[in-house]
């Protein structure tokens, strides 16, 4: 028993301090909330954005309400040359990557009879061959510097529960969970943990008046009775990436409020 390592004082799980995560997707929603809950737990933060940086000044100024260092990058993760900017730029700004969230990801609506292949392979270059390339990327980097690296995907229930018009969308996020477990197992020896977050539905502001049959078909199904919020997910996040989770991986853990316990008939 000499060579299992000493459990943190409790006081510590989630202390980031040290640590720099990179967050794809950090413009707006999900995204914005990892990155500042990060922030607040002392992590330095990369915040990424397709193209825009602008549309990362309210994380940013979140981020540095912490008090916490924090870096944006921009980079397409539709092409391998996007995603590989991505990660040179990472490390040119911040150095050692010690997390990473992939949250970028694209969720159109199109019914399966008339979805073009051009149109699910938009959906297959961003929600999971990004994912393969990040990980794949800090994985290896991780491993030849010698420090742990926790790998976060942000996956959804509809990789387990598909609903209509995102024929694209769920098969993606179903791909990824099975890629979780697959690097988990290949990246474990490495020190390299990988896990998944699979989201319900996340309130965004007008959602009730957009989807007002969907908002109260979810209340009424989730045994927490509320939608989510982005906090929820970034709090997963942030558990998955800490020390609380030193011996997590290979896990879905699903944020959904219990709907997915609920009967579909």
């Amino acid at each position: 028993m000499s060579d299992l390592p000493q459990a943190p004082a409790v006081r510590d799980l989630l202390d980031l301090h040290g640590r720099t995560v990179l967050v794809t997707g950090a413009s707006g929603g999900i995204g914005a909330a990892i990155a500042v809950r990060l922030a607040e737990a002392g992590a330095t933060v990369v915040a990424h954005a397709r193209h825009d940086p602008g549309r990362l000044d309210n994380v940013v100024a979140g981020c540095r309400g912490w008090g916490a260092p924090v870096h944006t990058v921009t980079g397409d993760l539709a092409t391998p040359e996007g995603v590989r900017h991505v990660v040179e730029e990472t490390v040119r700004l911040a150095g050692d990557v010690h997390g990473l969230v992939n949250n970028a990801a694209l969720q159109p609506l199109s019914p399966l009879t008339d979805m073009s292949v051009a149109e699910f392979d938009d959906v297959f270059d961003v929600n999971v061959r990004a994912v393969f390339v990040l990980t794949q990327s800090f994985g290896n980097r991780a491993a030849a510097q010698g420090h742990p690296l926790s790998v976060v995907t942000i996956s959804s229930i509809e990789g387990e529960v598909p609903a209509p018009l995102h024929s694209h969308y769920a098969a993606s996020k179903a791909a990824v969970i099975m890629h979780t477990r697959a690097a988990a197992l290949e990246l474990g020896p490495l020190g390299v943990r990988v896990n998944a977050v699979l989201p319900g539905v996340i309130h965004r502001p007008g959602i009730e008046e957009a989807w007002p049959d969907g908002v109260r078909r979810w209340h009424d199904a989730a045994p927490l009775g509320r939608l989510g919020t982005g906090e929820d997910v970034a709090d997963a996040c942030l558990y998955l990436l800490s020390d609380a989770a030193r011996w997590v991986t290979a896990a879905t853990l699903r944020v959904d409020g219990g709907v997915t316990a609920n009967q579909p008939f």
